[in-house]
């Protein structure tokens, strides 16, 4: 396996959990739900929250690095996004090693498309 591989194996893990975690802020995970998404009432913002948590739609054309970083789904006539990104612990910049729970923390924000 090549240290790509393995640091793709180890983020995919991080990023994984993170979003089975659901929108519990810790200090190496926050969600942020846009104003499109907050503005769908409460009812279909947990269902959201709960199509994020249950997303396994990872194939080549939404998940080509192998890191489960994004996906898109359908809900009540509307297109959503979800995308994590790394950031360092202070969230002034990126994370230095993605693949490093202590230096990382990760931001899965939800959106509509039409957000985007």
């Amino acid at each position: 396996m090549s240290p790509r591989d393995r640091d793709a194996a180890a983020i995919r893990i991080l990023n994984d959990a993170a979003r089975a975690a659901g929108p519990a802020t810790t200090k190496s995970v926050r969600w942020l739900l846009t104003s499109g998404v907050q503005a769908l009432g409460p009812a279909l913002v947990n269902e959201a929250v709960r199509a994020v948590i249950a997303f396994s739609a990872f194939d080549r054309d939404n998940d080509p690095h192998g890191e489960h970083d994004f996906g898109a789904f359908s809900l009540a006539g509307e297109r959503l996004f979800w995308k994590i990104d790394y950031y360092n612990r202070d969230l002034d910049g990126g994370s230095p090693d993605p693949a490093d729970e202590a230096v990382t923390c990760r931001v899965l924000t939800a959106m509509l498309a039409s957000e985007y």
